[in-house]
């Protein structure tokens, strides 16, 4: 609007992760989202322009004094669109690319390769066109390049969203196994509560740019208020066990295995 000033997209954003932790981020379009993810890498202040305030800290290193081409050893990232990033016609040469950038020795760009494309399940596409694959091989490609480095975080913004589901499903399992295998932190933007609910150790909900949630992704699942607030529709399986609960048969989880074991027994009537 003509005379309105600057949008702030992140205002008063405050939170830290430990190794290893996974954090799912959730919130309506134009909650600040994908700006988070571009500060996390130093794309933001230094790419993009515009007005920054505050610090963000990744292994001691403050992005305000750290340019992009060197955090990208620290910080490894995976857009929406995989074909905004595959700009090689090798999948072997894309894994390696950033490796090479960091000169590392031939040897040890090889092991990480391999290392990578394993982890990705794409080894057998080693030697195809990036052109030639499907969404969700694109997708992990892209991740297996982010992984490469051994970066301390890794983060995916929404990595599932512009594929169809065979290929949001090869995705989904990728980071399922990455989570267990990665020592890594993990940051992953997603409109998608199942992937959340599974695979997060916490949930951070945004707003305008503002923080409103940060804790357990059950315990969001739980609140229909909250949820709605945030535009999030709650994962199938809280969606039952809240039904459950409302009409008096108490049946409290949000996975499988706990869903499983809950309705393996008869459900008792509430007091």
């Amino acid at each position: 609007m003509p005379g309105s000033g600057p949008v702030e997209a992140l205002r008063g954003v405050t939170f830290a992760m430990q190794r290893g932790e996974l954090l799912a981020v959730m919130g309506p379009s134009g909650a600040g989202k994908t700006t988070l993810c571009l500060a996390l890498c130093a794309l933001v202040p230094h790419s993009t322009g515009g007005t920054f305030g505050g610090n963000v800290v990744v292994q001691s290193r403050n992005t305000r004094s750290t340019l992009p081409a060197e955090m990208s050893a620290h910080v490894g990232v995976v857009f929406q669109d995989p074909e905004s990033q595959l700009f090689t016609t090798i999948v072997e040469d894309e894994v390696a690319f950033a490796l090479e950038s960091q000169g590392l020795p031939r040897e040890e760009i090889g092991r990480r390769v391999d290392w990578a494309l394993e982890r990705v399940r794409m080894t057998e596409h080693r030697h195809r066109n990036p052109a030639y694959l499907s969404g969700g091989q694109k997708q992990r490609v892209a991740i297996a390049a982010a992984i490469a480095p051994r970066p301390e975080l890794l983060v995916l913004d929404e990595p599932t969203a512009s594929l169809d589901p065979v290929g949001a499903q090869e995705v989904i399992q990728v980071l399922a196994d990455l989570r267990r295998d990665l020592d890594s932190s993990v940051l992953v933007v997603t409109h998608d509560a199942e992937l959340a609910g599974d695979f997060a150790d916490r949930l951070l909900l945004l707003k305008e740019g503002h923080i409103g949630y940060d804790g357990p992704p059950a315990q969001a699942f739980q609140d229909p208020a909250l949820l709605a607030e945030y535009a999030i529709r709650p994962p199938a399986l809280a969606e039952l066990s809240a039904w459950l609960t409302e009409h008096g048969r108490p049946a409290r989880f949000h996975t499988f295995e706990q869903a499983s074991e809950a309705l393996s027994r008869p459900l008792t009537t509430a007091d």
